[in-house]
């Protein structure tokens, strides 16, 4: 209670008319105290100093017997001046050895001597000094009367002096309890007007500390509290507006660190983790949580001390199953207790497969070019070396040797420069919008006699009214005649090859199916990449460089359609064909 500001400027006001009080009180009753020893000692000097009460006392009458009466009837016609009344204020005669001769109302009253009595006595001066702690005031006169010395002492005992103190301090005391009635009830109303201005910027502080910023603080006065009301208002809307600016950016923070691809993962300098993003659990393939540690998770890597005094940022490569990760780790807020270490994981699991597949690439390119070029080279030599000597049957035929494989390097070139134009982008798909059923048509047409020539059974299966398609028909038939082409070669003589085409949703699709030797299901992940063969030997006896379902699938991509391989019951294999009818969205592919 006493904690409150209401009841400090109570006990405050409170404080102050005491202290006033008994400050004014003090100085009122040492004042009046002060006052009558003054006016005590002022009196006594002004009677005493008159030459006629003087010569009186002084000089003794004819035939006089006693001088201490004569005295006290010279000193009786004085009273009223001395204000000796002889209750309050008493006159005494003493001789020369301090014996009390004359006393009021004849009292026999020993005399207690004080320091002015003794004073005077001793000295014969005039005694007039007292203490006003004294309880009492008195003044001793030496007189000398007809060779004798007497010493006039007048004893007051303050009772004037102290009913009007006490007067004075209940008048005080009055004064007090009604002042500190209405200081009580001012301060009241003071602290309430002071008060009220200072609970409400405190309800509307802790209504910020919360973060509602739903109301103003009134204001009103115009004076200093008014002010700082007004002020806390423009204050609590700028932090609004900068809580506001603050959530933002860090809801776009957090959205990115939540979805972004490459794992985070925050360590205090003990080496617990502070913070971490669901793609740093995916990529090292666990649990990430507050109780996790920077050696749980990198055992074998660099040291959290190590990392801790790093000047740059430290890089380090693991493999966690199948993939690749690339660590990034640095620390931060150097120096600080807060600092730690900050790791950055980075998938590179596609970049060494492309680097793989372009080590792959180069060899099989080197290989697939190697393997013409000797044959050429070996037939040539042998026509050059036997010129004249080789039967025109043989050399015939070293000739036709020698234009086969000039063109298979040719198509194998033409297919490289086709998959490097579909690399770079610089392949544009000519769209234009031709009946899908109408190729279908002239694929099992060409294809025919081929079949034909392998003793197959081709049948043709179409969906009545196919839709005419947005796309570039010489590469879509391409892709038609490549995948047809393929199941004639790869289906013994004998077989059964069955094209289906038709649409459905927006798209239009053509299956292939035949009973041939099929694909390993093994094999199938890798069957369209580039120059990749099931059957090497096979393939190369009937033509095939492993680049052809590549190209396929590059046009099918480019035209934001599927080729996928069918699982089937039995032997052979089933290869589906889907292109959008409105083509890529794009329009370019």
């Amino acid at each position: 209670m006493l904690r409150s500001l209401r009841m400090k400027l109570v006990m405050i006001m409170v404080l102050l008319i005491l202290s006033l009080m008994m400050v004014v009180g003090a100085f009122l009753i040492n004042s009046v105290a002060a006052f009558y020893l003054k006016d005590f000692y002022g009196q006594m000097a002004d009677v005493f100093q008159d030459p006629l009460l003087y010569h009186d006392l002084t000089t003794p009458a004819e035939e006089q017997e006693n001088g201490a009466d004569q005295m006290a009837l010279v000193l009786d016609a004085y009273a009223g001046e001395l204000g000796v009344d002889g209750r309050n204020r008493k006159l005494y005669i003493l001789d020369s050895s301090g014996a009390c001769l004359i006393s009021p109302d004849g009292e026999d009253l020993r005399l207690e001597y004080s320091e002015n009595l003794v004073h005077a006595l001793s000295t014969r001066q005039t005694g007039d000094e007292s203490d006003p702690a004294l309880d009492y005031m008195d003044v001793a006169i030496p007189i000398a009367r007809g060779g004798t010395d007497y010493v006039i002492y007048i004893l007051d005992n303050k009772a004037t002096s102290n009913d009007l103190t006490s007067q004075m301090f209940l008048l005080i005391v009055e004064s007090l309890v009604f002042g500190l009635v209405i200081s009580i009830l001012l301060s009241i109303l003071l602290s309430k007007t002071m008060v009220t201005p200072i609970q409400k910027l405190t309800e509307g502080a802790m209504r910020v500390a919360e973060r509602d910023f739903s109301r103003k603080i009134e204001v009103l006065s115009q004076d200093e509290i008014g002010v700082l009301t007004d002020t806390f208002n423009d204050m609590a809307g700028q932090l609004q507006d900068t809580l506001r600016q603050v959530e933002n950016e860090r809801n776009k923070l957090d959205t990115l660190f939540l979805h972004m691809t490459d794992g985070v993962v925050a360590f205090s300098r003990a080496g617990q983790v502070i913070h971490s993003n669901p793609a740093a659990a995916r990529m090292l393939r666990q649990k990430i949580g507050p109780d996790t540690t920077y050696e749980a998770l990198f055992p074998d890597g660099a040291a959290l001390e190590q990392v801790l005094s790093a000047d740059d940022h430290l890089e380090e490569e693991r493999q966690v199953r199948d993939s690749f990760l690339q660590l990034l780790m640095a620390p931060f807020d150097r120096g600080r207790a807060g600092g730690g270490v900050l790791v950055v994981l980075h998938d590179v699991t596609e970049q060494r497969k492309n680097e793989e597949l372009r080590r792959e690439f180069v060899a099989n390119v080197s290989h697939e070019l190697r393997t013409p070029l000797t044959n050429i080279r070996s037939y040539a030599e042998t026509l050059n070396d036997s010129a004249g000597e080789i039967p025109p049957a043989m050399e015939k035929k070293f000739l036709g040797v020698i234009l086969n494989e000039s063109d298979r390097m040719t198509h194998i070139v033409q297919d490289l420069l086709t998959l490097s134009r579909f690399d770079s982008q610089r392949d544009e798909l000519k769209l234009a919008r031709f009946p899908f059923g109408e190729a279908v048509k002239d694929i099992y047409n060409a294809v025919y006699m081929e079949a034909q020539r392998h003793s197959h059974v081709l049948t043709l299966d179409l969906e009545p009214d196919l839709p005419q398609i947005l796309a570039d028909r010489e590469r879509i038939v391409q892709v038609m005649m490549n995948i047809v082409s393929n199941s004639i070669k790869y289906t013994p003589d004998g077989g059964h090859i069955d094209i289906y085409a038709g649409q459905r949703r927006g798209r239009v699709w053509m299956i292939v199916d035949d009973d041939g030797i099929g694909i390993p299901e093994e094999d199938r992940p890798r069957i369209f990449e580039r120059f990749y063969r099931v059957d090497k030997a096979r393939s190369r006896q009937s033509g095939g460089t492993g680049l052809g379902l590549s190209i396929a699938k590059e046009i099918v991509d480019r035209h934001q359609g599927r080729l996928t391989l069918l699982d089937k019951e039995g032997p052979g294999l089933a290869v589906r064909l889907e292109l959008e009818i409105e083509g890529p969205d794009d329009g370019k592919g």
